[in-house]
């Protein structure tokens, strides 16, 4: 018996999941590794700065959810810029297993973006970093993570985005799309996932198009602020109270 459309459109998340979870456990080893050679160090400074926009907003010593935490990296950034308690979570149990070796004052919590195990309104703070688009429906992503933020809390992304100017888009699509997938290939022996990198970037919408979907999932105050002439992008957005 062949599925029902229903059954189709369930299987595609799980489907997605399952390959996602897959190919970063095959990375998790040089994950960090790859991170901060491909971005020449300058994505610990994007965290930085997420941390700093967030603290901005919430003030400090907040109950903070990090969604998508991967090795742990915001996680950590988010406990020392805000304090607090933070939670990440992630639904790769490698890449756990590394953010566990780096801190003891942060839980590590194993889980779905989509089937979050917290009750509504749970944080004062949701964040997400480099991990929406991985995310197999984003739309029902940001309702999840909406969902556990409280009312009047905030949710902060940042994720790969569009350089605006014309000449450094084509310029960074060079290196992003030919160079990176090799060097992550012969770094990382996986070069499969290095290549999954700019093709999830170029299907995730672009900096005004993730504002209209927070927006579209009852988020209000949106705004972003591109970093690195539009390579990433922080977006900000609070719950409706």
């Amino acid at each position: 018996m062949g599925l029902t459309e229903s059954d189709q459109e369930t299987a595609k998340p799980a489907d997605h999941a399952a390959r996602v979870r897959e190919m970063f456990s095959r990375i998790a080893g040089r994950y960090d590794l790859l991170n901060h050679l491909l971005s020449a160090n300058t994505d610990k400074r994007w965290r930085r700065l997420l941390a700093a926009r967030l603290l901005a907003k919430v003030g400090p010593g907040r109950s903070i959810l990090d969604v998508a935490c991967g090795t742990g990296d915001l996680s950590i950034q988010m406990f020392e810029t805000i304090g607090g308690s933070v939670v990440g979570l992630d639904f790769c149990a490698p890449m756990l297993e590394i953010a566990r070796r780096k801190t003891d004052r942060v839980p590590f919590v194993e889980a779905d973006a989509l089937l979050l195990p917290f009750a509504d309104g749970a944080f004062d703070a949701v964040t997400i970093a480099f991990g929406l688009r991985n995310v197999a429906d984003t739309e029902q992503g940001l309702k999840e993570l909406r969902r556990v933020t409280r009312p009047g809390g905030w949710l902060a992304i940042l994720e790969c985005s569009k350089p605006e100017s014309r000449s450094f888009r084509q310029a960074f699509d060079f290196y992003f799309k030919r160079l990176l997938p090799q060097i992550g290939g012969l770094v990382s022996g996986a070069r499969s996932a290095y290549q999954y990198l700019p093709d999830s970037v170029v299907k995730f919408p672009d900096q005004a198009g993730l504002a209209g979907l927070m927006r579209d999932t009852g988020l209000v105050n949106v705004e972003w602020e591109n970093l690195t002439g539009g390579v990433a992008a922080i977006h900000l957005g609070q719950r409706d109270v």
